[in-house]
């Protein structure tokens, strides 16, 4: 369906995923997700997710038999475009576990424990490129929440800095990635939640974009811009002229209702106040799910938004 509409890659819908991130992390040595039934799941506007949650149980790596790497092989033997896999970002292991969910002593040093899921994040690009991978998409959303004042609150509460954890995050990335082969490219996706159609941060991404443009050679930045919840595009100018380039999510997966392509392109033109317009694209502002309940939207929703996107990028381009 995503070659027949046009679109230049396709991923397998992640549907043997219960948790966008979780099962990945879950199948790496030294983390475990557990269920914890008596207390509550992480909160959303409106609604909270089921009560599962990552705990640091052991030395971080990553496993040679991740099930993973099979999920890219079986999707690559049936794709007819390019292949695209999505992983949960190294942030993700120390934002969702920082403090009493961190066991191992050595970890205490967070140099040591950025640097071991650094290492762990190494070895999983080589390992997907062995598998046949040249496209990785890396979620790494946190450093969307991290410009989010309450986000960036209860990280203070925990006794972290939040704009010393943007930085930290954004080396972390980079020295998982720098040494990827010239032909992987590696993308990065960011957004502020996407459970059932709501949300759970909000602000523009003034506090983080020097870092994530600046710090880390990431090819291609997949950022949310379907509402005002993520503000405006003024911190875009912070990308250097080149070859970066990045898509703007502003077709959103949360409701079924089309956009209009005149809007569309009225807001791709603001963005080159900021941006060439040959390093800019468009995209879905997010997944159509990022766990197995799902947004509200039907098949054929998701369809029409496909559909969308390659017919605005071709009206906005040509």
């Amino acid at each position: 369906m995503q070659a027949e509409l046009g679109l230049p890659l396709a991923t397998d819908g992640e549907f043997r995923r219960s948790f966008w991130h979780y099962d990945f992390l879950d199948r790496l040595d030294g983390v475990a997700v557990e269920y914890r039934p008596s207390t509550s799941g992480l909160q959303f506007e409106g609604t909270t997710l089921r009560p599962f949650y990552p705990t640091i149980t052991g030395s971080i790596d990553f496993p040679a038999d991740h099930p993973m790497l099979d999920h890219f092989r079986s999707l690559a033997a049936v794709c007819s475009t390019t292949p695209k896999i999505s992983i949960p970002g190294p942030s993700t292991v120390h934002f969702r576990t920082a403090g009493s969910a961190i066991a191992p002593e050595k970890y205490k040093d967070l140099d040591v424990l950025f640097d071991d899921i650094a290492a762990a994040y190494a070895k999983a690009l080589t390992a997907f490129y062995d598998a046949g991978c040249r496209y990785l998409q890396i979620d790494d959303i946190f450093f969307a929440y991290l410009c989010d004042p309450e986000q960036r609150a209860g990280k203070e509460a925990e006794g972290f800095d939040p704009d010393e954890l943007i930085i930290r995050y954004a080396v972390m990335l980079e020295t998982a990635i720098a040494g990827r082969p010239d032909d992987l490219t590696v993308a990065m996706h960011m957004c502020r939640g996407n459970f059932r159609s709501t949300h759970a941060a909000a602000g523009g991404y003034d506090p983080a974009v020097d870092a994530i443009f600046n710090s880390t050679t990431v090819d291609v930045y997949y950022m949310e811009y379907d509402t005002e919840r993520a503000g405006g595009l003024e911190p875009l100018r912070m990308l250097p002229a080149g070859d970066k380039r990045i898509m703007l999510g502003l077709i959103t997966t949360k409701t079924p209702e089309l956009e209009s392509i005149d809007e569309l392109a009225r807001r791709v033109d603001e963005a080159t106040r900021y941006v060439d317009p040959d390093q800019l694209g468009i995209a879905p502002q997010c997944g159509f799910a990022s766990t197995e309940e799902g947004n509200l939207l039907t098949e054929s929703d998701q369809r029409a938004k496909l559909d969308l996107v390659v017919r605005a990028a071709d009206a906005i381009w040509s």
